[in-house]
């Protein structure tokens, strides 16, 4: 089968194109020809070890101190169809169409890849019926952290929230999300990614590069910053009492900064990536298929264009989702 080969760390041009061997399913895996899948902003990180330097060194000892060895194939969500199952399988068939994220394992940026039916790492569901392979791919990931997120922000109806980075993939699921949950939603991201989030639903939008959000007199029931960059203490003082702060990216001093201000006040500073869920990626296909949410897609690239795919998304001005599309059906 066709693959990237994630190579060296560092640039793209360390993700080739090569063949590879076809994997063969276990008793408790399913084979996925794989249609679509994505470049995420973790995909650029990993490969160029664009991480906090406290993970930078562990990431080698467990991937290869040189070159990647353990994970030679990135991507971390996907769509496609089952082409054949374990003796063991019992939730899907041959010829189900599904989506799936990977987890830590990666591997989607292959023709063919195997997931267990039911694992702790990643997630796979019958993908919805009224989404192309494309947009099924873009769902798991984003969907996944938007989701666990604003559930963690315990979103009424009517309240306000801002979203930092509302632009890119978790982004843009995260502003239709919390539309869906009943919130006054405003959107802060560069001036091309304005237009989009007012689409989608923000009612409010704010050009980072033109306007602090600190420094306007708004406060907020819940702000979400979904990389970590914003001000702590301005985003703090832009929260209202017992308004919850949310960061999706945080670093140590955010961590300590967070833990102190959650015992000291009424806010409450909430980190912690998504445990992915079978039952949540089901949620969010129902909300799809109900018309509440949509996948959006910025570009798409063939699998042999992948690298250049990495070079867009390294620019950080990609809106929603970048899709690597692969073989055939895609539009299905």
């Amino acid at each position: 089968m066709k693959a990237i080969m994630w190579t060296k760390y560092g640039p793209p041009d360390g993700l080739q194109l090569r063949e590879s061997d076809k994997p063969v399913p276990r008793d408790n895996e399913v084979l996925i020809r794989i249609a679509a899948t994505t470049v995420t902003t973790g995909d650029c990180e990993l490969r160029s070890l664009k991480i906090p330097v406290l993970f930078r060194l562990p990431v080698r000892i467990y991937n290869g101190l040189l070159k990647p060895k353990r994970i030679t194939i990135l991507g971390q969500e996907l769509s496609g169809e089952i082409e054949t199952t374990g003796k063991d399988v019992r939730l899907f068939k041959k010829g189900d169409q599904v989506f799936a994220s990977t987890g830590l394992s990666f591997g989607g940026y292959a023709e063919y890849i195997c997931l267990p039916e039911e694992t702790k790492m990643g997630v796979l569901a019958k993908k919805p019926v009224n989404m192309t392979y494309e947009e099924a791919a873009a769902v798991p990931t984003g969907g996944l952290e938007a989701l666990h997120f604003l559930r963690k922000g315990n979103i009424q109806h009517g309240q306000k929230v801002l979203i930092i980075g509302a632009g890119g993939s978790i982004g843009t699921f995260a502003v239709q999300l919390a539309r869906h949950f009943g919130a006054e939603v405003t959107g802060v991201d560069s001036t091309k990614k304005l237009d989009m989030l007012r689409s989608i639903g923000a009612v409010h939008v704010i050009d980072y590069t033109r306007e602090d959000f600190t420094k306007n007199g708004e406060t907020y029931d819940v702000i979400f910053d979904i990389m970590g960059k914003s001000s702590f203490s301005g985003s703090i003082k832009s929260l209202k009492q017992n308004g919850r702060y949310l960061i999706g990216n945080p670093g140590l001093t955010q961590i300590v900064r967070g833990r102190w201000i959650s015992m000291r006040s009424s806010k409450k500073v909430i980190i912690g990536a998504a445990i992915q869920k079978v039952e949540d990626l089901a949620f969010l296909k129902e909300l799809i298929e109900a018309g509440a949410i949509k996948s959006v897609i910025d570009r798409r690239y063939p699998l042999e264009q992948t690298a250049e795919a990495h070079r867009y998304v390294d620019t950080g001005q990609k809106k929603g989702n970048v899709v690597i599309t692969i073989g055939k059906n895609t539009k299905i």
